[in-house]
């Protein structure tokens, strides 16, 4: 398997619940590494940017609301088949759909409040991790 990079966001729901180090280690645990990291309240601008995928939809405004309410982690991560074992390790959106032994299984607290986003496709990943981190921000 090559060794590729997907990007990962620890939502507001886990930060406030101090659930950082937890999600990280399930993320090394799982056999991914990260190499970059940065705290941040994002902005209503940013949000809207990041989601601008979903703006039509209903939730749209409330997700924009919900990512806005309090610190995130974003991450970029590295590992064999990045994305695809993100998002095992991850889980179902909905976390009662979710496999045991999966973060939104283990913390999440709704299908809205799932406490961790994952790049959906390696085409993605590099577009969202390009949105949070400059090159240079980013080590291997």
């Amino acid at each position: 398997m090559p060794v590729t990079r997907t990007f990962s966001i620890i939502k507001p729901d886990a930060t406030r619940r101090n659930l950082t180090g937890a999600v990280t280690k399930m993320l090394e645990d799982a056999g991914l590494r990260v190499i970059a990291s940065r705290r941040i309240h994002m902005t209503k601008d940013q949000a809207e940017g990041f989601y601008a995928v979903h703006r039509e939809r209903p939730f749209f405004s409330d997700l924009v609301a919900f990512m806005t309410s309090g610190p995130v982690v974003v991450q970029a991560l590295e590992g064999e088949d990045a994305v695809k074992r993100n998002r095992d390790i991850m889980g179902a959106t909905n976390p009662a759909d979710a496999a045991d032994g999966t973060i939104r299984k283990t913390f999440a607290e709704s299908i809205e409040a799932n406490s961790v986003h994952g790049s959906d496709s390696d085409e993605n990943a590099k577009i969202e991790i390009d949105y949070f981190f400059k090159p240079e921000e980013v080590v291997g």
